[in-house]
């Protein structure tokens, strides 16, 4: 993974250029600045290379991955060093030693750099000799021959017919969308051969495009499924698009074009296509999302979707006995088989098709079963040869951040604010400029699934993706090609080992992709791989990322273990880090469930994200003196210390500003000065709670202060009482100023002065809120929760965005305002209410059904 290994490296120069200069001895300033342009000039060249002749330079990203590694691991490695001796003279030979080595290193880039160049040329000159040569370039094929075997997809297949043939008269483009292997082929060829369709259409013609396409390739290919022999090599561009204009005209036809996985292969030949108005038809099949939806509209996009159980077993079946039957002892462990196979009719054919050859015995199929992955591998290569060509289709920029989701469990909903994170912290995502690195994740993550890599699992209210998961497949696609380039690879715990020494501390700590593992360790580190196991790592002198990249298992830890090379540290069960921690100097991503002395956090240098899901009595006040913090959530309330008063009234450059800072989450009872204000210009989301006394308490906490974060999007604000762990019975009136920014606002323990619900519905970017009150013109989620509210006077105008609406625990409420039956938006109410109120969300059920919104659903639950 060169390129993403250039990115890492390019992240830690700029750091240690911008943090890390106390620690740099004369002339290294230099040597990093050196490297760094070498960095950028090869990864520019990486991003210009030419997609169709990426195998050219296979021995090339080697080097210059390599090279990128260990110029990082140098750096890292002796700034740590440096970091943990705390010497004020730095003049420590093993740093001089390292830069050595980086001065051979840069030699070698400068070698790379000379080869680049020559591959360059000569791409160059290879790319303008295929420009102008007429001949076609690639494999050309029709229209698939034989009976494909569809199933499941008949809804699909009548939809698309309907398009075809019932639509406008102009000529349109009906797309069909799905992963690799997921049956679009099949799909489109199943229409194509349909009777009426070649009944309704004059002309039917078939063209598979693939990657290494050209206009010629694509009108010879049309031209020669229509039965018009042409000589290629007597007509040029226009001539072939002249030939098929004329035989088109005045005709209604359908044309397939199979495989497309770029715009311009539709821009280069659409001029030669004759809009008569006879309702001619492009059927297009594509796994890339944003090429459909620039070729076609929306209302003519097909997704396929996945095989469901019942389906998958019937394809099975067909492949494995044809016509005939399953014999009573295969069919429960065939079924199993089937279903395994995540729906993928590619899978499905595979390993059908393999059973249908071999012995038919419940032993055999047993064994299939439990090594379904590799025997689908193995014995089929045209499957993985279908699933990696997204992989390898993919830009350089998102190819080692789709590779980083096979470090999480199979099946595992993956929630994308985690794994943004962890991308910026392994330093491989492209900075751009105006956006933080996470909305650039979030654009990357979109962007996978257009392409049909990752299937989205649940959405938030604004549209984004929440959660998504990758399929089993596409997941082993990811370890395969990551084990290969040297990325990460995932390993299973070895529970035999582990049970061999009860008395060691364990806990199951996921460790990411780039990571230096240098043990002092006196037990063992086991790891247990798909091929077997392997084991006991005693006290090795240095067992570098490069060599073993290990991302999911048990570490057996006694005595003390190294972590000061480690990027990412996430743990998950119960235990405590108590030897070590002190010197994650390089961690950069530190999530923990159980506790850990966090004394000694500031000398985390790199840290960006802490999350801590254990109880944090109190975050040490270092927190201000950490510039390249981005998020600290907390799971329960802590306090956070004002930054030391010598420098909020010190001169102004010595305060540090934590200008990364974007998110601060469940901080109790924290005072918002104007100082500590300047230190978090840039923050995002921020959860406050308060405990006092007494109303006049509120004051001292300077709340309205919060109207200079100009970029908070959302604010969490709990008020309660002392010795009160909920605080709805205490609410009394609070005068808050709001900030216009806002997109999610959730109050908890505040009553409001009624003056201030139009201050409220001003916000002109809100979109979620969790209030005690209404009413915004933007809000799509409602909860009221235990609100002394007796008369609720609104309207579908002042909720016309509404999606979802829950009442629960408001004892005065009586009914819902009836406008609500007008609200188009409108997808669920829940209640937990009394008689009256459930009455009126029947009447608002009855309102939504009769103005057609089938999807309405009403959820209720009566307390008296």
């Amino acid at each position: 993974m060169a390129y993403a290994a250039l990115l890492s490296l390019t992240h830690v120069l700029q750091r240690t250029l911008k943090y890390d200069c106390s620690y740099l001895l004369p002339g290294e300033k230099q040597q990093i600045n050196s490297v760094l342009k070498k960095v950028v000039y090869l990864q520019d060249f990486l991003d210009k290379f030419p997609q169709e002749n990426i195998e050219s330079i296979e021995g090339l990203e080697r080097k210059i991955s390599d090279a990128a590694c260990q110029t990082e691991d140098i750096i890292e490695s002796c700034i740590a060093d440096r970091v943990l001796e705390e010497s004020a003279s730095h003049s420590g030979d093993i740093f001089t030693t390292s830069f050595h080595e980086i001065a051979k290193l840069i030699e070698e880039v400068d070698s790379i750099k000379i080869m680049a160049g020559k591959i360059e040329d000569e791409s160059g000159i290879q790319e303008d000799s295929e420009r102008n040569t007429s001949l076609p370039v690639g494999s050309l094929r029709t229209a698939p021959s034989g009976q494909s075997t569809m199933v499941g997809l008949d809804d699909a297949m009548a939809k698309i017919k309907d398009h075809l043939v019932n639509s406008s008269s102009k000529l349109e483009v009906v797309s069909i969308v799905g992963m690799g292997g997921i049956g679009k082929t099949t799909l489109a060829h199943k229409v194509y051969i349909d009777k009426y369709i070649e009944y309704h259409f004059h002309i039917c013609a078939w063209c598979t495009v693939s990657q290494n396409y050209n206009a010629q390739k694509i009108l010879l290919g049309l031209l020669d499924s229509m039965e018009k022999q042409i000589d290629g090599r007597e007509k040029d561009i226009d001539q072939l698009g002249e030939l098929l204009y004329k035989k088109l005209k005045g005709r209604r036809y359908l044309f397939v074009m199979d495989d497309v996985w770029d715009i311009e292969a539709w821009d280069s030949v659409k001029r030669y296509f004759p809009d008569d108005k006879a309702g001619s038809r492009i059927l297009l099949t594509t796994r890339l999302e944003n090429v459909a939806n620039k070729i076609s509209s929306r209302s003519h996009l097909h997704h396929v979707r996945f095989l469901n159980d019942e389906e998958s077993w019937k394809l099975f079946h067909l492949k494995v006995f044809g016509k005939g039957f399953c014999p009573l002892e295969l069919e429960e462990i065939g079924k199993k088989i089937a279903q395994n196979c995540g729906g993928l009719p590619l899978t499905v054919a595979v390993i059908g098709g393999l059973l249908s050859k071999t012995s038919k015995t419940p032993h055999y199929w047993r064994s299939i079963a439990k090594n379904l992955r590799s025997e689908i591998t193995s014995n089929d290569e045209q499957c993985s040869k279908i699933l990696s060509l997204s992989y390898k289709h993919l830009p350089y920029h998102l190819k080692g951040c789709y590779l980083y989701m096979g470090i999480f469990p199979e099946d595992h909903p993956i929630n994308v604010k985690v794994l943004t994170k962890l991308w910026v912290a392994e330093g491989i995502i492209k900075p751009t400029c105006s956006k933080t690195l996470e909305d650039i994740g979030e654009e990357y993550l979109l962007d996978l699934f257009q392409r049909s890599l990752i299937l989205v699992q649940k959405k938030g209210f604004s549209g984004k993706i929440k959660t998504c998961t990758i399929h089993d497949q596409l997941r082993d696609l990811c370890i395969r090609e990551a084990q290969k380039e040297k990325f990460f690879h995932v390993s299973e715990p070895s529970f035999d080992v582990i049970q061999e020494s009860t008395s060691m501390r364990r806990g199951l700590l996921p460790f990411s992709m780039s990571y230096v593992l240098e043990p002092r360790i006196k037990s063992r580190v086991p790891f247990q791989g798909r091929g077997g196991s392997t084991s006991a790592h005693g006290l090795n002198p240095r067992i570098k990322s490069r060599d073993l990249k290990p991302f999911f298992f048990f570490l057996i830890v006694e005595d003390s273990f190294d972590f000061s090379s480690l990027k990412v540290l996430h743990t998950d069960g119960t235990g405590d880090l108590e030897n070590g921690i002190q010197v994650l100097v390089n961690v950069r991503y530190f999530s923990c469930y159980f506790g850990c002395d966090i004394a000694s956090i500031y000398k985390f240098r790199n840290l960006q994200t802490i999350i801590f899901r254990c109880g944090v009595h109190k975050l040490p006040p270092e927190i201000w003196k950490m510039p390249q913090l981005r998020h600290v959530k907390l799971k329960y309330w802590s306090s956070l210390p004002d930054p030391p008063i010598s420098e909020i009234k010190g001169e102004e450059n010595s305060i540090i500003v934590l200008e990364n800072l974007q998110t601060l989450s469940m901080i109790n009872g924290f005072s918002w000065t104007e100082e500590v204000l300047k230190r978090i210009p840039n923050l995002r989301k921020l959860a406050i709670c308060f405990e006092f006394e007494m109303e006049s308490d509120w004051k001292e906490y300077l709340i309205n202060n919060l109207v200079r974060l100009t970029k908070l999007e959302s604010l969490t604000c709990l008020i309660r009482f002392e010795d009160s762990d909920y605080p709805v019975d205490n609410n009394f009136p609070v005068d808050i100023t709001f900030l216009t920014s806002l997109r999610k606002l959730t109050l908890q323990g505040i009553k409001f002065d009624p003056s201030k619900l139009t201050i409220l519905g001003s916000m002109p970017n809100l979109e979620e809120w969790e209030p005690n009150e209404e009413e915004f013109l933007k809000l799509k989620f409602l909860l009221l929760e235990q609100v002394e509210l007796k008369h609720w006077i609104a309207d579908s105008i002042h909720f016309p965005s509404l999606e979802h609406l829950k009442i629960f625990y408001c004892k005065l409420l009586d009914e819902i305002p009836v406008g609500f039956g007008e609200i188009s938006t409108l997808q669920f109410i829940e209640l937990y209410g009394s008689s009256s109120i459930v009455e009126s969300a029947k009447k608002i059920e009855k309102a939504q059904l009769e103005w057609g919104n089938d999807a309405f659903k009403l959820y209720i639950k009566e307390y008296y």
